[in-house]
């Protein structure tokens, strides 16, 4: 169930913090600062992983390779490497990609 409605779009949310973190798309409002260099962000996620440029920490470590990643999205996508998981399809032609924005550009 998904209660929460954003008047500007209509997108659903089942949780109200889902949806005032969305607003923020609306808004522009970016409430997340860089200590190091003022970069503001819409989400705290986004302005951890982004701390960790200054930082050089790489929490999430591949476990077949010796690359490690500042967030655990950049991980999962890197892993598809390892895999040959390809979960984006293009209905017109078929060809699959392993990266939403190559499908995208395709």
């Amino acid at each position: 169930e998904r209660p929460y409605g954003c008047a500007d779009c209509g997108k659903r949310f089942g949780q109200k913090h889902h949806l005032q973190s969305h607003r923020r798309l609306h808004t522009g409002e970016k409430p997340f600062a860089c200590g190091h260099c003022g970069h503001r962000f819409r989400q705290k996620h986004h302005l951890v992983s982004h701390q960790r440029i200054h930082t050089g920490e790489r929490p999430f470590a591949c476990a077949r390779c010796p690359k490690a990643f500042r967030d655990k999205k950049t991980l999962t996508v890197h892993q598809r490497v390892h895999t040959g998981e390809k979960p984006y399809r293009c209905a017109d032609c078929g060809k699959s990609c392993s990266q939403k924005q190559h499908l995208k550009s395709h």
